[in-house]
């Protein structure tokens, strides 16, 4: 079979496939471009099941990209509590304010207009204006990239330079110009339910015929990437100080993980400090007036991001006199309406409540 009957025979065999096979989700029962750009934000680097619910969640508060413009940060990054890459929710809601504000309302009805909005990138960008306008342009995910080099044999890294650009041009030869936006959906349902990372479908799978990681028994191999993962070890000291009115807060700021979430005091160092050395930090210092004995200290908490593995403790002072300079004073009640990282909001729930 030439190379361009297998394309057209890989695109036929796919939508085939679909028709039995795909999957329901109510941002798949639209063409509003709002529910859709928000669905695609919510499920980079999600699994479906977790966004799912976050998808509902942010619908039903903020139906309209009018009103998502119009909400405080503050109840935006509560919403997205738990959901992780945090700046997803940021950029959404700057997003939001651009097309309310510079659009008047409206959303951008071609790919290079989608690719002005902060945090659509071109996978977001494909991936709506073929669901909305059925504009013919691939999306080039995970679970494509996995299908296509499966099936197609390759083995250039697909975090290469040269690798996106081979399955960019590879996908949209394939897509199905009259229906874009169906074809979207069928590889990346096809990647999530038959051709997985792991214990792939293979015997059953309706692609078998012509897949040459099959043929060459290549399939746990591919796709190759190049690049390792650095993972950078970090220590967290949370100093748990409270008072009459409640605990101190503040608000993280900076270009870095959890930005304008709120977490108790932070300490972090490049080892765990020793009791000692950490009652006599500066922070401490700063923070209490007088006695400042630990009354407890937790054990470690690990917590595993893409690039990171945060080890923290949480310590908690008596109380003493504090000195909220720098900081703000919740009390028990507000804690749980803050928006916080999910081990502040773990360590609230069994803790503190």
């Amino acid at each position: 079979m030439k190379n361009k009957e297998v394309k057209i025979f890989f695109t036929k065999k796919l939508l085939q496939w679909n028709k039995k096979n795909e999957r329901s989700f109510p941002w798949k029962e639209t063409n509003d471009p709002y529910k859709i750009w928000l669905s695609e934000i919510i499920l980079q680097q999600t699994r479906v099941e977790q966004g799912l619910p976050y998808y509902l969640k942010m619908i039903k508060l903020f139906p309209t990209v009018k009103q998502l413009s119009s909400a405080k940060e503050d109840s935006v990054l509560k919403a997205w509590q738990g959901l992780g890459y945090y700046s997803r929710a940021r950029n959404l809601h700057t997003a939001a304010k651009y097309v309310v504000h510079e659009l008047k309302g409206f959303f951008p009805e071609d790919y290079n207009g989608w690719l002005k909005l902060k945090g659509v990138g071109p996978y977001a960008a494909a991936a709506i204006v073929s669901f909305a306008y059925n504009l013919p342009h691939a999306v080039v995910d995970g679970n494509v990239y996995r299908v296509l080099s499966r099936y197609f044999g390759i083995d250039t890294p697909i975090d290469s330079t040269n690798g996106k650009k081979i399955f960019s041009i590879l996908a949209n030869e394939l897509i199905a110009k009259k229906e874009p936006g169906r074809f979207n959906q069928a590889i990346m349902d096809f990647g999530a339910t038959a051709c997985k990372p792991t214990s792939p479908l293979c015997i059953s799978c309706i692609m078998a015929r012509n897949c040459l990681g099959l043929k060459n028994n290549l399939i746990a191999t591919l796709p190759v990437k190049e690049k390792n993962i650095f993972i950078k070890n970090r220590f967290f000291h949370f100093v748990v100080a409270e008072n009459e009115k409640g605990f101190l807060m503040e608000k993280r700021k900076g270009k870095d993980i959890w930005q304008g979430l709120y977490q108790f005091p932070l300490i972090e160092t490049k080892k765990f400090l020793s009791i000692a050395k950490l009652q006599s930090h500066p922070t401490i210092k700063s923070i209490f007036k007088g006695d400042k004995s630990i009354l407890k200290a937790s054990e470690t908490v690990t917590y595993m991001l893409s690039h990171q593995k945060i080890q923290a403790r949480f310590f908690t002072f008596s109380k003493v006199k504090i000195t909220p300079k720098n900081y703000i004073i919740k009390s028990k009640t507000n804690l749980q309406k803050m928006a916080v990282p999910k081990i502040i909001e773990d360590y609230i729930k069994k803790i503190i409540l």
